[in-house]
Parts: C-alpha cells; sequence; structure tokens
C-alpha cells in the first residue's frame, strides 16, 4: 500500500477530491493504478 493511499481514500470517500484528482495522485506517484481502481472502482485511464 502506498504511503499517501489512506489519505487519498479518505479524501475521496467524503467526497473533497474527485476522480481527476485521484488521477493526478497516480501520476504524482502517490498512489498506485490499482489502488486508483481500489478507490474509483473504475479501472485507470492514462487520459481523464
Amino acid at each position: 500500500m502506498s504511503k499517501k493511499f489512506k489519505t487519498v481514500k479518505n479524501f475521496y470517500d467524503r467526497g473533497l477530491w474527485s476522480k481527476k484528482r485521484v488521477h493526478d495522485a497516480v501520476v504524482k506517484s502517490w498512489i498506485t493504478k490499482e489502488e486508483y481502481m481500489e478507490i474509483t472502482g473504475e479501472e485507470y485511464a492514462e487520459e481523464v
């Protein structure tokens, strides 16, 4: 699990972050593509 996974998931679950913001967390290597799917329930796509 990435160091920032819990933070990103918490922000998304509370409605503070959009899917775009979670996508950006993957781009910045805060979380992995697999963690993106776990958080959003959708497959990670390179383009949003």
